[in-house]
């Protein structure tokens, strides 16, 4: 091995073994300025492009400009400063005003400091831009790769000043339910491109069966239905009381899955498919359901089985089936210490179809929490910690995340939880609770600022058969509304993982049952043209990528039980039906949004039956 050793200065530097010259590489020192030199240029291409047209800064060649041009401004003021600062350090020191001299040397650090921390974050964010409108995977659902998007303001009305405040999110005063009914059926209607709720429902469960290979058909009597909600923040309510424990913040005012959406989803089910309530399991396995969900659905909705990490006071305990999970991470140091076999719980071991029901947030850990990681709580223990008594014999699957795993090509374990066939494998449908959304995994209510929200909350559902599509379209609504976690390297990776698991890009053999077969493509993953327009590739015509349907509301004419757009006798005979029921407290009659059936209801029925 030849090492340069000193020379003359008339001499070159030679090999100790060979006396042969050694050649140096030059010094590229036109390195040192390419950082600030890219930042330059991005910035005045970023200003030329967006003064004359705003619209533009949400073109994706201008969000790759932006961050360098954020991130030169910044490095150009840390420079600057720092060598302004070291000046009037030296001038001071010389004037022996030590005092004065020291505190512009910290200033000049601080300057240096800033430079180099923004810009390095700045960098690694600039590193995963979104590539638009390039779908991968295979789309899925009755109109592939459709995402229903319902935005109407009108459904919430709440303010919200401070987490201590005794007006809660969640109460009737603040959701209007008969908008929520509307936005719920609208959805059904625009997912299916069918006309009448009924209609859409059999087209949803004819294809869906088709796809499994149990034939052409609808849904038939007697099928169960598993529907997984997020109560997250449930995680320190009394196992007593069933109420929620505030601990250091008011939990309260911290949002879980809206009442009112899950009243309307179940009453498609119930009032329009024609599921038996007793045939439908509800709830968050891993999770106590609180009182103020469980009083308010449950009082519409009776005869449902309502699940819960805790059995009792209406609530049916969630208990493992034998059904078991595999996680397919190639990784052997994150099996070092497992012991414990995942199972399947019973409620969705058993049932026939599966509805994930989400809430639309961002997450410090996962950079965004929607369908895909709604099911960590569907195994029962916890993610991370475990379950007692046994609290570190699980796979963690923390360790999976963007926040503990940076990049792309990873493999993810929510792949896994997309693509069992007791879980993901049997979703029929993916939504997404929009209403008020949340920042954080703790949801912090926080008013939207893009457009169209404008300063207010998001009202929005979110409605898909694609789970993949579901997650693609709500991460940019996400990665456009937040800064921080949907940014977080690898955010998006799973999404590609997922779109291509017959052939990931990290190269995982996804198989979680473990059989010997493994995933195909779980759906169709793309990113948006840009935030206004929110176009995808079905969109535009130029692939077989996501459609995503921004539909208006349409009105529901109370008393309209079949949802076929009359009211007549057959719908005189459900409410009569109802009416006679010893108990007139739930689902079906409720007409005027008071959770009770009376003359009230009777009156509108007459009304809307004798219009014309």
């Amino acid at each position: 091995m030849c090492y340069p050793e000193p020379s003359p200065k008339t001499a070159f530097n030679a090999c100790a073994e060979t006396d042969r010259p050694i050649k140096h590489k030059p010094q590229r020192r036109w390195a040192l300025w390419l950082l600030p030199f890219t930042g330059l240029a991005a910035l005045i291409w970023f200003l030329v492009r967006v003064i004359p047209k705003p619209s533009r800064a949400t073109y994706p060649c201008q969000q790759v400009a932006f961050p360098l041009a954020s991130g030169f401004i910044v490095w150009l003021t840390g420079a600057l400063g720092s060598i302004a600062a070291y000046r009037k350090a030296q001038k001071y020191w010389t004037k022996t005003h030590y005092g004065l001299a020291a505190l512009f040397v910290f200033m000049g650090l601080a300057f240096i400091w800033l430079a180099i921390s923004h810009t390095s974050e700045e960098l690694v964010l600039a590193q995963e831009q979104q590539v638009a409108n390039d779908p991968m995977g295979t789309a899925k659902g009755v109109k592939p790769g459709r995402v229903v998007w319902i935005h109407d303001p009108n459904a919430t009305d709440w303010i919200y000043s401070s987490r201590n405040q005794t007006e809660h999110w969640y109460e009737h005063d603040h959701t209007n339910q008969a908008v929520v009914d509307s936005m719920m059926s609208t959805a059904i209607r625009e997912l299916a491109g069918e006309q009448t709720d009924v209609a859409a429902w059999d087209a949803i469960f004819q294809h869906f069966n088709q796809q499994r290979g149990k034939g052409d058909v609808g849904y038939i009597p007697g099928e169960k239905i598993g529907i997984k909600v997020n109560q997250t923040l449930s995680y320190g309510a009394s196992s007593t009381t069933m109420n929620k424990n505030p601990k250091s913040r008011n939990l309260m005012n911290y949002i879980d899955n809206s009442p009112q959406l899950t009243i309307a989803l179940l009453r498609q089910l119930i009032d329009v498919a024609g599921v038996n309530p007793g045939d439908i399991s509800i709830g968050d396995p891993g999770r106590i359901m609180p009182n103020y969900w469980y009083d308010m659905v449950e009082s519409n909705c009776p005869g449902v089985v309502y699940i819960a990490r805790i059995g009792g006071k209406g609530r049916t305990r969630s208990r493992w089936s034998n059904v078991e999970f595999y996680w397919s991470d190639p990784d052997s140091k994150h099996w070092a210490s497992v012991a414990e076999m995942d199972h399947i719980p019973v409620c969705f071991a058993q049932a026939d179809y599966l509805i994930n029901f989400a809430i639309l947030k961002s997450h410090n850990s996962g950079g965004i929490t929607v369908c895909a990681k709604n099911h960590y709580g569907s195994l029962i223990r916890n993610p991370n910690a475990g379950d007692q008594p046994n609290p570190g014999n699980w796979y963690n699957m923390h360790t999976t995340l963007p926040s503990t795993t940076p990049g792309m090509g990873r493999y993810r374990c929510l792949v896994d939880l997309m693509g069992h066939q007791e879980l993901g494998g049997k979703t029929l449908l993916c939504l997404v609770d929009g209403l008020f959304a949340g920042m954080n995994w703790d949801s912090q209510p926080t008013q939207w600022q893009m457009a169209p929200f404008n300063d207010d909350w998001p009202s929005s559902l979110f409605l898909s058969m694609d789970q993949v599509a579901m997650d693609s379209v709500c991460f940019d609504f996400l990665y456009a509304e937040w800064s921080d976690y949907p940014h977080i390297s690898g955010a998006h990776d799973y999404l590609h993982e997922a779109a291509m698991a017959n052939a990931s890009p990290s190269g995982t053999l996804y198989d979680p049952e473990n059989d010997g077969i493994p995933l195909e493509s779980l759906g169709v993953h793309e990113h948006w043209n840009n935030s206004i327009d929110k176009q995808y590739s079905r969109n535009l015509g130029t692939g077989e990528g996501i459609e995503l349907i921004r539909a208006s509301v349409v009105d529901v004419i109370p008393g309209d039980f079949e949802h076929d757009g009359d009211v007549d006798f057959e719908d005189l005979c459900v409410l009569s039906a109802y009416w006679l029921a010893s108990d007139r407290h739930g689902c079906i009659g409720d007409l005027n949004g008071d959770y009770s059936v009376d003359l009230k209801d009777l009156a509108l029925f007459a009304q809307n039956w004798c219009r014309d």
